[in-house]
């Protein structure tokens, strides 16, 4: 039998995807490391009566010959050193034409420099994000592909029937050239850290006021009815309203005895992450793009996972004593627009950071189309990537989100709301970093003239820095002789 593609490494995502190939019709391959997961896949695929479309193989040069030509082999493996092992063991294997997927959660450049050392083979390099977890890789995740056009017009009509589909078509498209795939990828898991801050800030300051679990389930429940509708906003309700019962130990999978009140009060509170969110403010530094709201989210995960510290922190470091009186109908009114506003922020920071990146590496990223992509399977997937499609529609070349015209009404219409909720957060001592760095930056970005022309002043007299003046055409540079240690030769 000649197998459409193969897949190599059968973690839960690798499992899962193969599956999900098998069950739209196509003959799939899989191959792993250990030959346990090989069976466990085959036994799964029997269960969902996929056996027909999905063979194990053990021995990787079997596994290769299985495959139609030009080869197509897929793997999902652990980013970085097992990455460059997977492609040694199979660039061997495979010849010119045949094609390489890799869809893990890669560093760009990594990809890019493993396309140019399969270059001298013929063998096609395909770098590809892959988002939605366990659940979307069975059934349909968002897939952001990057590489050689021609490797993914092969996989094309593989990649349109495994992706997620919403109103707007199958979660997947071209992106571009080299790494570009990864870069979308990386930038969706740094909105991801945005999205969830944003989201956890919200849930405190109810928390604050006094609302129970359950009124803040309904809350967002019903916020998930309006624009603020998403996987990550239908998830929290969820959580909040899960008695403390079904707890497995990771160790062995055996049951905790159920206990009282609800699971979300009894997590730690010490959020882990894998690196994804601190890449995309590496870009950001790299680039000159402002990413406050990520980087917001993901400094707030630095200070939550040192849990000690805190502990022993609060006995020393007091709040404020006095708390301003809320009405709770409004105090949820403002967080909602709050949110919406923060949210609008974040996805303009992530935006343009792709945008900028896809200029200086040659890409031609269509932000329109990544927007679309993660309408369904991936874990930002949310109502609001419909507008964001739409602003880049009707104007590719846009600065920024924040001044598309919807979105620019709809900021000038929430901004007392979202105002309120920041200053509400800082009298009572609340977390709301990410939205108060949301709020900074619409601030900065709205103001024709800032306080940047004291700190090129200062740049100017330390360092002869230099600076422009309002009163010269743009590129012309000056330096002043502030006092008298400066002296007319400085900076030439």
């Amino acid at each position: 039998m000649s197998f459409d593609m193969g897949l190599y490494g059968l973690g839960v995502m690798g499992q899962n995807l193969a599956l999900n190939v098998a069950s739209k019709g196509f003959k799939i391959a899989v191959c792993n490391r250990s030959p346990a997961r090989v069976d466990s896949c085959e036994a799964r695929a029997k269960e969902e009566n996929l056996s027909e479309n999905l063979t194990g193989f053990k021995d990787t040069k079997e596994f290769v010959a299985s495959l139609k030509r030009p080869r197509r082999v897929m793997f999902l493996v652990k980013a970085g050193d097992a990455v460059d092992a997977t492609i040694a063991l199979f660039a061997d294997l495979l010849e010119e034409g045949d094609i390489m997927i890799d869809g893990g959660n890669e560093w760009y450049e990594n990809s890019e420099r493993r396309a140019e050392t399969l270059k001298p083979k013929g063998i096609l390099y395909l770098a590809m994000g892959v988002s939605g977890g366990e659940e979307g890789a069975r059934n349909g995740p968002s897939m952001m592909p990057g590489g050689p056009r021609e490797a993914y017009d092969a996989m094309h009509d593989i990649l349109v029937k495994v992706a997620a589909h919403s109103d707007s078509g199958p979660c997947v498209t071209y992106l571009g050239e080299g790494g570009a795939g990864n870069y979308v990828k990386m930038v969706h898991n740094g909105i991801e850290y945005g999205d969830m801050q944003l989201i956890s800030e919200s849930y405190d300051l109810m928390k604050s006021a006094g609302m129970t679990n359950e009124e803040i389930a309904d809350t967002f429940e019903e916020w998930n009815k309006s624009e603020l509708q998403s996987f990550l906003i239908e998830i929290t309700y969820k959580i909040l309203r899960k008695k403390d019962e079904d707890v497995l130990a990771w160790a062995d999978s055996s049951k905790l005895p159920a206990g009282e009140g609800y699971v979300v009060d009894k997590i730690l509170d010490a959020t882990g992450n894998k690196g994804t969110g601190k890449m995309t403010i590496r870009e950001g530094a790299r680039l000159g793009v402002a990413c406050s709201t990520m980087s917001a989210a993901l400094d707030a995960r630095f200070l939550a996972y040192n849990v000690e510290d805190r502990v022993a922190a609060e006995k020393i470091l007091k709040g404020p004593s006095a708390f301003p009186e809320v009405s709770r109908e409004q105090l949820v009114g403002d967080i909602r627009n709050a949110l919406y506003c923060s949210k609008i922020c974040s996805y303009a920071q992530g935006m343009n950071l792709i945008k900028e990146a896809s200029e200086q590496n040659g890409w031609g990223v269509d932000l329109g189309e990544a927007a679309r992509i993660w309408k369904a399977g991936c874990i930002i997937r949310a109502q609001f990537l419909d507008r964001i499609k739409t602003a880049y529609e009707r104007n590719p070349n846009l600065a920024s989100l924040l001044v598309d015209v919807d979105f620019a009404r709809e900021i000038n219409e929430r901004q007392n709301s979202w105002r309120r909720v920041v200053t509400l957060g800082v009298a009572q001592g609340t977390t709301c970093a990410a939205m108060g760095a949301s709020l900074a930056f619409y601030d900065q970005y709205r103001r024709a003239r800032l306080p940047a022309n004291l700190v090129q002043a200062q740049r100017d007299f330390f360092g002869s820095h230099t600076f422009e003046r309002t009163d010269k055409p743009r590129g012309e540079a000056f330096h002043c002789l502030w006092d008298e240690t400066h002296n007319a030769a400085t900076g030439q």
